[in-house]
């Protein structure tokens, strides 16, 4: 009987030991996770908070933690008031600049990706597997090294000053076309071998089988893409002269270097147009958050 008890009372205290330890990592994970979002997002909500203040006061005391009353008067003007070199941008236009950008840059690398991936699984010739690493080898070739040559060949195709310039140059991507190749290789050769029995081609077997099957993977690859192309500095900069192209990014540089000009430069409305660049990617993210984590786990096809 005593043997019984002690035997069933192992178990149950393993249990409850194994409950308790369960329970302390969780609270420590907490712990870690609250800790990282105050280091990450303190500063912008500083940002935010500040932006609500007159800029004189925040010329004086420097950034507030608070809600200074000015919210709707400050995000106003920043949308709508034209400024500039020709006195005709404004904060709105640089924002769709900013979302055509975002949107077919990642448009772009997708449709690119999947089928340079496509090719390279799928068509088996023999030099896929270099091509493949000829392609995954430009990773280590960021855009400031290419940057030149890059400018030059727009500059000849007379594509400066468009969205074409903004877009076309930047669409190749080796991230995007490693992940699909990654993911095009999972996919059960069943698949292929039925679509042949079926008479599909191709392309009918790259339309009605591969892209049904990477719905998760391009959401993930298109909010990853969508962040690179909205926070676009360089090439902006390089590719536009003309204001009416200028990005939200962009164009956070071109008015500091005109509230310089003023005796109190207008650090509300600058933080504002922070607040603003940083805000749709946060929003992308958040709301696709699932499918992003999905497209990037997911195995079973």
């Amino acid at each position: 009987m005593a043997t019984t008890e002690i035997e069933t009372d192992v178990p149950r205290a393993k249990a409850a030991l194994s409950r308790k330890s369960f329970g302390g990592v969780r609270v420590y994970d907490h712990i870690v996770l609250w800790v990282g979002v105050f280091l990450m997002m303190g500063p912008l909500i500083v940002a935010f908070t500040t932006s609500t203040f007159d800029h004189v006061l925040i010329h004086k005391e420097g950034m507030q933690l608070g809600w200074g009353g000015q919210f709707m008067e400050t995000y106003q003007t920043v949308l709508t008031q034209q400024g500039g070199f020709t006195g005709e941008v404004t904060g709105w236009l640089m924002t769709q600049n900013s979302f055509v950008l975002g949107i077919f840059f990642a448009l772009g690398k997708i449709v690119v990706s999947m089928l340079a991936a496509y090719a390279i699984v799928y068509f088996r010739f023999r030099a896929a597997t270099f091509c493949f690493w000829i392609i995954f080898l430009t990773l280590l070739l960021p855009l400031e090294v290419r940057i030149l040559p890059s400018y030059e060949v727009v500059q000849q195709l007379g594509l400066l000053n468009s969205y074409t310039g903004l877009i076309l140059p930047l669409i190749a991507s080796a991230t995007g076309t490693f992940f699909f190749r990654q993911f095009f290789k999972s996919v059960p050769n069943e698949l292929l071998e039925a679509a042949r029995i079926d008479g599909a081609g191709g392309w009918q077997f790259f339309v009605d089988m591969l892209i049904p099957l990477s719905k998760t993977m391009m959401a993930a690859i298109f909010i990853i893409m969508f962040v690179v192309g909205w926070n676009q500095y360089l090439w902006p900069t390089l590719m536009t002269t003309d204001e009416t192209y200028f990005t939200l990014v962009r164009g956070i540089k071109q008015i500091m270097q005109i509230m310089i000009g003023a005796d109190i430069p207008k650090y509300n409305e600058a933080l504002a147009m922070a607040v603003l660049a940083m805000l749709p990617p946060a929003l992308v993210i958040v709301i696709f958050q699932r499918m992003f984590i999905k497209g990037l786990v997911e195995q079973e096809k």
